[in-house]
């Protein structure tokens, strides 16, 4: 286990009157925004899924901004800081194609079977055990990784204002509750979208002032050349299998533990990003929000790739024992050497910006799955529709207490990336199994999920927590055992899944239609809406056109 992530005390930032008034003005936009959005909510399909209305550029950018939480910020700088450019491999093969794969695949089962949730698509799938217990681990991921953010959150401003821990957690839950309890989805969704350009703006200084520092690209590489090796700038050198690469992983690991199944896991089956989907106003626009969030996926790596590695060069034992800073102090470091007041409130506000972001789509897509998949379905059920309205205000503030509980959890890792990357194997990891095999094999029985699920949560937690932390095979690195772990629970969840499907009745075929490959929905047959021929409404185009950019982008630091 690692020392915890508290940020060093020197990096308090020189922040005047200026940063605190941008600072403001976030805060009163944030919840105005909120407000404004509570007018729309009359039903419970307004305040869980915004009634099914948003345009596709809404919640496409929404979509990318849910992502832009602790993981994105904090976490993909210190995995720079301390493995390199192989960081590119959470975007161009550990995004990008399973983005892609939602949209086109996916997306019509979701959206053409008018679920509410991620987990109520088992339901109708399987049974109501692999549903319910479905429901159960999601909620308890959720709240995970919304205390991963509120934490990370905490951390960064007690160390950068001065503000007491308690303080932020309490001041950030608080507008992430106000904002979410008043307007519903589409609150979040808005304000995810001006995060999204909050964050931007954040980075973007950042990196290119963090870049001249170290005498530019070549400078920089030169420097890394130096002090860490070839491999720490290429993306694939030294992954052969058997050969030692700053990673601790070989390309077979990073191509399927990384790049299939813990990417189509947290992808496909992550309801705090298909929720934003699910609320656009038709089936196009529903494909089209992943493939249109691809784009900026694909090129925010080099603003949180780039200052990570401007943090090794600037301070060369970062995260070692020789050194005060952590790697989760690579962005906070940069803010503190390079920013000028007025640049330096944008980056803070950036900053809390991409924290209550994560946090917010995972507490909105925890109240849905708590209020319609386990109260609504299980522990009150056939009430008023404003009853659920009403108890998915009141749910939204019981997981953001949750997750301040929870938030405390992550201090054991000093990098966070390695933290989530762990929830994502033990609980995105098996559901993706059970829906993949679901959708694309009318044989898988309906008991079959139930114990796909269980099989592969326990896979992936026995080799994480017993094969490695026991040292009974060696892994180099958290990430290294995060990808076995991974693979273990895919592959432990589909062979479990097969053989019961074997020993146990199928579903009727008349119960299969839209929600097994081949068969088709009245909502999956939609016709496209007017003006829907322009190529950039094509949601294949579009696709195919993200995976090309990404597999392009590699070609520089292939070698």
């Amino acid at each position: 286990m690692h020392t915890p992530t508290n940020l060093a005390a020197e990096l308090r930032l020189p922040t005047n009157w200026l940063d605190y008034t941008i600072l403001g003005i976030y805060f009163v936009v944030v919840l105005g925004i909120g407000f404004a959005a509570r007018r729309s909510v009359k039903t419970s399909l307004d305040f869980f899924l915004s009634g099914r209305s948003l345009p596709a550029w809404v919640t496409g950018l929404a979509f990318i901004a849910a992502n832009l939480g602790a993981t994105e910020i904090l976490g993909m700088a210190a995995n720079s800081a301390q493995y390199g450019v192989y960081t590119t491999h959470w975007y161009w093969i550990g995004a990008i194609p399973a983005m892609v794969f939602l949209g086109l695949v996916m997306m019509p089962f979701y959206y053409g079977s008018k679920v509410r949730s991620v987990p109520e698509f088992l339901l109708m799938r399987f049974d109501k055990a692999a549903h319910l217990l479905s429901s159960i681990l999601f909620a308890a991921a959720a709240i995970l990784i919304a205390g991963v953010n509120l934490y990370a959150l905490a951390i960064v401003v007690e160390a950068l204002l001065g503000w007491p821990q308690w303080v932020a957690i309490v001041v950030a839950g608080a507008f992430v509750l106000g904002y979410i309890t008043l307007g519903g989805l589409s609150s979040a969704i808005y304000n995810e979208v001006l995060q999204f350009f909050v964050i931007l703006a954040a980075l973007i200084p950042i990196t290119v002032l963090g870049l001249k520092s170290v005498g530019g690209w070549d400078g920089l590489t030169d420097k890394l050349t130096a002090s860490h090796g070839d491999n720490f700038v290429t993306a694939w050198g030294g992954t052969g299998i058997g050969s030692d690469n700053p990673l601790g992983a070989n390309w077979l690991t990073i191509v399927l533990g990384l790049g299939f199944v813990l990417s189509f896991g947290y992808w496909t089956t992550n309801f705090a990003e298909v929720q934003r989907a699910l609320s656009a106003k038709n089936l196009s626009a529903a494909q089209r929000t992943p493939l249109i969030a691809a784009f900026p996926k694909i090129f925010i790596v080099f603003l949180v790739m780039i200052p990570g590695l401007v943090a090794a060069v600037l301070v060369p034992k970062i995260g070692t024992s020789g050194s005060d800073l952590q790697y989760n102090d690579a962005i906070p470091y940069l803010m503190q050497q390079l920013l000028p007041n007025g640049v330096l409130g944008i980056a803070v506000t950036g900053l809390l910006a991409a924290f209550m972001a994560g946090m917010a789509a995972n507490v909105s897509s925890f109240n849905t799955v708590f209020t319609s998949d386990i109260w609504a379905k299980y522990v009150v059920t056939d009430r008023e529709d404003s009853y659920y309205v009403r108890f998915g205000r009141l749910i939204t503030a019981i997981g953001v207490l949750a997750s301040i509980g929870t938030a405390f959890l992550a201090s054991s890792f000093s990098n966070i990336m390695a933290y989530l990357q762990t929830l994502f194997s033990f609980f995105n990891v098996p559901m993706f199994v059970v829906f993949i095999i679901g959708m694309f094999w009318k044989r898988a029985s309906m008991k079959s999920g139930f114990w796909g699920l269980i099989a592969g949560t326990t896979a992936a937690m026995v080799n994480y927590f017993v094969i490695y932390k026991q040292g009974i095979i060696d892994i180099p690195s958290d990430q290294g055992a995060n990808f076995v772990s991974a693979i273990a629970g895919f592959v432990a969840g589909a062979v479990v899944m097969v053989a019961v499907s074997l020993f146990t009745a199928p579903k009727p075929q008349a119960e299969l239609q839209g929600l097994v490959y081949g068969t088709r929905s009245p909502g999956m047959a939609e016709p496209p809406a007017e003006g829907d021929d322009a190529w950039y409404r094509k949601p294949a185009l579009l696709g195919w056109g993200a995976v090309i950019l990404a597999a392009v982008c590699y070609i520089p630091f292939s070698f």
